[in-house]
């Protein structure tokens, strides 16, 4: 007797791919046009003008003598927008495919390393700094990359979600080791 499987709720991977799609094109025209900016997209410095906009309100002295902050202008822009849109819209398509739920230590995570809360905090907070240092280093995050580069076919998009795939591959199987067959 054949088993059926338990349909996830989730959104159908061919659709959501196609509205990717049309959302690129579409945040392009956006970008290019509406907004007259040369390149497309790159919200990877958001984060760090994000945290001088929110640095001007406790140390402003501290901005104005940080060369990055007053060269990079810190202000709330489109990519700031871009960057909270991101968010709502993950919120907005996780209550429509009601998979939304907040968990504070993920299952496979307990399962490897235990319920600890701080502890999760913790290895959260250092692997967001790693992963800001490399989105850094690669002139983009690997959604920019995956997205926008590969949209437009680019080398460094290739290369760069390459490595974004295979040093996650090798991180998984160090951090929570090899499945038993």
């Amino acid at each position: 007797m054949q088993m059926k499987k338990k349909d996830s709720g989730g959104w159908n991977p061919y659709l959501a791919g196609a509205l990717v799609g049309v959302l690129a094109i579409l945040s392009a025209y956006a970008t290019t046009v509406w907004l007259g900016k040369t390149s497309y997209l790159g919200a990877s410095t958001t984060f760090v003008r994000g945290a001088g906009v929110i640095e001007q309100q406790i140390a402003p002295e501290h901005v104005q003598a940080n060369e990055y902050f007053v060269k990079q202008k810190v202000k709330v822009d489109w990519q700031f927008m871009l960057v909270l849109g991101i968010f709502a819209g993950a919120f907005i398509a996780s209550c429509t495919d009601k998979s939304f739920k907040l968990e504070s230590v993920p299952p496979t995570w307990e399962k490897h390393f235990g319920p600890s809360v701080g502890k999760r905090a913790v290895w959260a907070f250092l692997g967001g700094i790693v992963a800001m240092m490399g989105a850094r280093m690669a002139s983009g995050c690997p959604s920019g990359h995956g997205l926008s580069g590969m949209m437009q076919l680019s080398v460094s998009a290739f290369v760069a979600l390459g490595m974004f795939f295979g040093v996650g591959i090798i991180v998984a199987g160090f951090i929570y080791g090899r499945r038993s067959r």
